[in-house]
């Protein structure tokens, strides 16, 4: 048996040049009205409090995530892998990244909405420390309920 060695995951925090990357990568990982364009991306990166990383495997983009921080809290906008890279790792290690980033930015808590239906993404975030908090009904374009997850670090 042969096993694949993926190269090691740099994270870099992405810039509005990063656009057409970013949208790739969410076209990947999102089907319909989920999905945000270029335009949409670029809107977003500059905006106060955005922070976005990008994940590089070698020189391939492989994953990003984008929070915003507010006052003391920090929400995950978005988070995805492509395919090739899913399942090594690489969401955890953005997620990780995505919690220093808020703690740095003097925030206490990071909430986010995940759908029902994403049972690999529930897991995650179950596994770094997310509880529910609440739902949001029909709150994704194909009428999925949201569970509203949160993370307390502060006081």
């Amino acid at each position: 048996m042969t096993q694949t060695i993926m190269p090691p995951v740099e994270i870099v925090e992405a810039q509005p040049a990063h656009g057409a990357v970013l949208a790739a990568l969410h076209a990947q990982s999102f089907s319909g009205d989920d999905v945000w364009d270029e335009a949409a991306l670029k809107q977003l990166l500059p905006l106060h409090g955005v922070v976005t990383g990008l994940a590089l495997a070698g020189e391939q983009p492989a994953g990003f995530l984008m929070i915003r921080c507010v006052a003391d809290e920090a929400e995950i906008l978005t988070l995805c892998v492509a395919p090739a890279f899913r399942k090594q790792g690489i969401a955890r290690q953005l997620l990780t990244w995505g919690v220093m980033e808020a703690q740095g930015r003097e925030a206490e808590r990071m909430f986010l909405e995940v759908s029902v239906r994403n049972a690999a993404a529930q897991a995650l975030y179950a596994g770094a420390g997310f509880a529910q908090a609440g739902t949001r009904r029909a709150y994704y374009p194909d009428g999925s309920d949201a569970m509203v997850l949160v993370r307390n670090w502060g006081v």
